[in-house]
Formats: structure tokens, C-alpha cells, sequence
């Protein structure tokens, strides 16, 4: 196996190490199953924590909420009245104003409920990845460094989505899907370093347009399919996702099987080494300026974005219910899908070509920032659909260039793995305190959804000003 691999890449620096693709066939390949790989993890991405969980979360707080003859109130007409009385249009009845109450509470619990179910998982994981990608730069392994973390991520991953979908509490929840999220991240943390391994650096870019247009998708249709779902089984939608979750990485390791690692030729690992990992890379500077930049942006990313199926049932006007929120939040992602393919398409070839990564990522951010706006101006559904389709055009070229820009600011190459987990860690620390901020300001709001869209345009604006620091790359 070893000749076969050797004939078909460039010869690695050191034994051990996966080699790059020339092009052709073997490129070609690895494209395809890292897409497949990287949309079973998306699909539960954009499936599980965009659908589901608020689902899940909605239903546990509003049966602490509205018990007994409340149990049977509708929530929709009861949003309606609020906004009425809000208006000056009615003055509410002594029941009215009891329930309004009710809802109040409920909004805000099911909102801090959420906020804190998002945010936990991810800040467990981010602590968690870099060491993982420190390790998997070390591992000595038959199918190479990275496949022992792949395989053995998204199987346990599929055993936790599984007990996720019988949690009846709140806590339970946050445990379990903390728990899922710190699985998946260990598989996807080496899968990404994949790249940085095998692809040749003309190709960046590219691959990284084609895998990050699949894995965009992956979450539409991960999202689609959870409404649909959920409408049909209820929580027993998690189960299809299970199976995809496991078996499209485990293609990827079978189908493009790596280097031996067996002959990897590694230092003593010293307890210093873990902590070290987790600061090594931010020693650069200008991986400490897109570092910032990531984590500053995915908080306004995250801000926007967590209220998403709440925002159609308590700010927009007419308001939606429930069953319709699940049905509509999936579509806000297919109306973005044109701009995304489009900046994913255009920018990625235009990046490579020209040698530049900073002015890409920079109006990225300045058209994200600027969609924010939208539905401020705008409570309307009509208005989120606008919002998702700007945002699409920024969100496409932010993903394709980002991750060409951390390759090329890598301080080591040989310790990608453990570096670009960094990159990742920087991601997942941004979409861990965007939803907390979002909790915040709907709680001082008491409830109301619409304050978080100028807090992401601010925080959107940073983020394109944190790269201009970065020189070493154009």
C-alpha cells in the first residue's frame, strides 16, 4: 500500500507523514469522499442544533411554563394580543394579562434555555480540540494520524444522538448534546487537517470551495429534513441522522486511506506539550489576527442566528406557529444557497488566482454586517428571507477564503493538525458566546428578539477590522 500511495503524491518531508495529491484521480477521489465526510457531520449541524434542539428546548420549557388548562393555549394568538397590546391597539383582560405573563416568562426562559444548550457543548469543545489536534499530529496508526479520531468521533457522536432524543429535561439536554458536539469536533477537528496534509497549496482554495459548498448544503438539507421529520416523528427524528453521521466519514476513511503513521517519528510527549497546544499557533502574529477576526465574527454569526425558529414565532409580523417556524426556518437557508454558491464559486478561483485572501475576507464580513440590518428595519418574515439571502453572498466567500488564509499563516505545516484545531477552537469560541450575548440582550429586553440584529452588525464590523492587521499575507 505504501508504494501504491507514494506513486501518486508528492514525496512527504518526513516518514510517517501523508503526502500531497498530484492531480488527478486520487485528488479527485479524496474531493469526493472529504464532501460525503464533511456532510454527514453538517447534516447534523444544520439539522440537529438548527431544528431540533430549539424544538426540543421549546417543548421542555413550555410544559414548566403553561401546565394544567394552560396546557392548551395558543401560543400564536396569544403573540398576536402581545403585540396588539404593545401597540396601544387593546387593553387586556385580567386572564389576558395573566397569560401574557406566562409568556413573557416562557420567552425568556425558552431563550436563556437555548442560549445556554448552544453555548455549553461548544465551550467543553473548544478546550478539547486543540490537544486533539496536537494528538492526531502525533498518532501512530495503519490508516495514518488522522483516521483513529475520525472513526472513533462519529461512532461515539451516533451513540449520543441516539440517548439525546429520550432527554426530558433541560439539563439532560445540555449534558448530552455538550457530550455529541465534543464527539463530532474530535472527529472533525483531524478530518479538516486532512486538507493541509494531502491537498497541494495551488489547490487550497479550490478544494476548499468545493467541500465548504457541500458542507453549506449539507446544512440546508439537514435543516429541511429536521422540519420535515419533526412534523412526522417528533424527537424520533434524530434517528436518520444518526446513520449518516456514522457511515459518510467512514466512507472517507476507507475510500481515501492515508499514509502509515506507524513509522511517524515523534518527540516524548510531555504534559507542557497539552498546555502549550493550546497557545502555540497565537504566538504568530498574524494567525493571532485571524484567530481574533474568526472568533469576533462567529459571535455576530452566532447572535443572528440562534433565535432563528423563535424570531418567526415571537418578532416577525405576522408571527408563525410552531409547526410552521419548523417548516420555514430550513427555507431562510435555501434562499442563501444562490449568493453562497456564488461567492463560494467565484471568490475561491479569483483568491487562488490572485494570490490574495485579506480583501475577500474582509468584504465578506462587511456584507454580513450589513445584512443584520435588515430585519431591524424590517420585522417581517419576507425581511429574514432578504437578511439570509445577503448574508449567503458574504457567508460563501468567508468560507472558502478563511481556511486558505489559516493554511497560509500556519506557523508550522508540520503540526497542522494542531494549529488549524486552534482555528477551529476560535470558531467554536465565537458560536459559543454569540448565542450567550443573544441571551443576554433578549433577557434585558424581557423577551424581545429584535436588539440582537444591531448587536451582530457591530460585531460583524469588528471582525472585518481585526484582519487588517494580518502582513504576511496579502
Amino acid at each position: 500500500m505504501t508504494t501504491e500511495v507514494s506513486t501518486t503524491t508528492i514525496t512527504a518531508a518526513l516518514p510517517g507523514v501523508s503526502g500531497k495529491y498530484a492531480p488527478g484521480s486520487r485528488l479527485r477521489r479524496y474531493m469526493l469522499t472529504y464532501s460525503l465526510a464533511n456532510l454527514g457531520i453538517n447534516l447534523i449541524w444544520g439539522g440537529v442544533l438548527a431544528i431540533l434542539i430549539p424544538l426540543h428546548v421549546q417543548g421542555i420549557e413550555f410544559a414548566q411554563y403553561f401546565t394544567g388548562a394552560d396546557a392548551s393555549v395558543n401560543l400564536q394568538a396569544l403573540t398576536a394580543l402581545q403585540a396588539q397590546v404593545t401597540a396601544g391597539e387593546v387593553s387586556p383582560s385580567s386572564e389576558q394579562a395573566r397569560l401574557l405573563g406566562l409568556l413573557g416568562d416562557y420567552e425568556a426562559a425558552k431563550a436563556n434555555g437555548l442560549a445556554l444548550v448552544s453555548s455549553v457543548g461548544v465551550l467543553l469543545t473548544m478546550l478539547v480540540q486543540p490537544v486533539v489536534g496536537m494528538l492526531s499530529d502525533r498518532t501512530r496508526s495503519r490508516l495514518g494520524r488522522r483516521a483513529p479520531f475520525i472513526v472513533g468521533g462519529v461512532v461515539g457522536g451516533g451513540i449520543l444522538l441516539i440517548a439525546l432524543s429520550f432527554a426530558p429535561s433541560l439539563a439532560l439536554v445540555v449534558l448530552l448534546l455538550s457530550l455529541l458536539q465534543l464527539s463530532v469536533n474530535i472527529a472533525q477537528g483531524p478530518l479538516t487537517a486532512t486538507v493541509a496534509d494531502r491537498v497541494p497549496e495551488e489547490r487550497l482554495a479550490t478544494v476548499s470551495a468545493v467541500t465548504g459548498l457541500v458542507s453549506y448544503v449539507g446544512s440546508i438539507v439537514g435543516s429541511v429534513a429536521a422540519g420535515t421529520l419533526f412534523a412526522a416523528l417528533g424527537l424520533a427524528a434524530y434517528y436518520p441522522f444518526v446513520v449518516l453521521l456514522v457511515l459518510l466519514p467512514i466512507i472517507f476513511v476507507l475510500a481515501s486511506r492515508d499514509r502509515s503513521s506507524k513509522t511517524l517519528e515523534v518527540s516524548p510527549l510531555r504534559t507542557r506539550d497539552l498546555f502549550k497546544s493550546y497557545g502555540y499557533a497565537l504566538r504568530s502574529r498574524d494567525f493571532r489576527w485571524a484567530w481574533i477576526a474568526k472568533v469576533v465574527l462567529f459571535i455576530g454569526v452566532g447572535v443572528s442566528s440562534v433565535y432563528s425558529i423563535y424570531m418567526l414565532q415571537a418578532y416577525v409580523q405576522p408571527t408563525l406557529s410552531a409547526s410552521e417556524a419548523a417548516q420555514t426556518a430550513p427555507l431562510l437557508g435555501l434562499v442563501a444557497l444562490p449568493g453562497t454558491l456564488v461567492g463560494m464559486a467565484v471568490v475561491g478561483r479569483w483568491s487562488d488566482r490572485s494570490g490574495r485572501r485579506k480583501p475577500f475576507v474582509i468584504v465578506a464580513s462587511l456584507i454580513m454586517a450589513v445584512s443584520f440590518l435588515v430585519p431591524f428595519f424590517w420585522p417581517s418574515v419576507t425581511a429574514l428571507f432578504v437578511q439570509s439571502a445577503i448574508m449567503g453572498v458574504g457567508l460563501g466567500a468567508f468560507l472558502v477564503v478563511d481556511q486558505a488564509l489559516f493554511i497560509d499563516v500556519l506557523p508550522d505545516p508540520n503540526s497542522a493538525g494542531r494549529d488549524l484545531g486552534m482555528a477551529a477552537l476560535g470558531q467554536n469560541l465565537g458560536s459559543a458566546l454569540g448565542p450567550l450575548l443573544a441571551g443576554t440582550v433578549v433577557a434585558l429586553s424581557s423577551g424581545f428578539y429584535g436588539y440582537v440584529w444591531p448587536v451582530a452588525f457591530v460585531v460583524a464590523l469588528l471582525a472585518a477590522v481585526a484582519i487588517i492587521p494580518i502582513k504576511g499575507v496579502r
